[in-house]
């Protein structure tokens, strides 16, 4: 099976190399994601429970990233196991290109095999079913990622727009200095 696309991340490069490194926001954005834990450098260990036709197993895997380039790209391995259900493995190309100082398009390469029970449901089946799965997931990260940042560029820009506020006195003063010197320069 393969699984191609692209889509738009509303952060910026450095933010989207951020986030898909973050196992917190990770797991929290794939769709029965029970637990993804760092066991290595760049290599977590998966629980989740997925759902195909009428196959549903909890599945145990293993993901390793190599071939680093922070924050452009990076190859992903991943393997699992749902006992009886059946298995999966596959990679994963993935890399970032910033379009904007505030946007970031993601592409994806995905070759994927399975075997099992999984495999006897028939293969438009199980693409659909990654096709569903990839779009859950970039929904729910999207959603992630305006929340962590849009609060960030918010407060930033309240912070920017937010001027020292002048006393009464001073802004007094200001409003004198300046009828003084129309006065003066002839004006009024």
């Amino acid at each position: 099976m393969n699984l191609n696309g692209q889509e738009t991340l509303p952060v910026s490069q450095a933010q989207a190399w951020e986030a898909l490194n973050d196992a917190a926001l990770l797991q929290a954005s794939i769709t029965g994601c029970e637990s993804l834990t760092l066991i290595g450098e760049h290599e977590f260990e998966a629980l989740m429970t997925v759902a195909i036709g009428p196959v549903k197993a909890k599945f145990k895997g293993k993901l390793k990233l190599s071939d680093l380039q922070p924050p452009s790209s990076y190859h992903l391995a991943f393997e699992g196991s749902g006992g009886a259900a059946g298995h999966g493995k596959g990679t994963a190309q993935v890399r970032l290109e910033p379009v904007s100082p505030t946007e970031t398009t993601l592409h994806y390469e995905v070759q994927a095999s399975v075997g099992g029970k999984i495999a006897q449901i028939g293969s438009r089946l199980v693409d659909m079913a990654a096709q569903k799965m990839a779009g859950d997931f970039f929904s729910a990260f999207n959603t992630a990622l305006q929340a962590r940042y849009a609060v960030a560029a918010v407060l930033a820009e309240s912070a920017a727009d937010e001027a020292p506020k002048k006393s009464r006195f001073q802004r007094l003063l200001d409003w004198y200095l300046g009828w003084l010197g129309r006065v003066f320069t002839g004006k009024v």
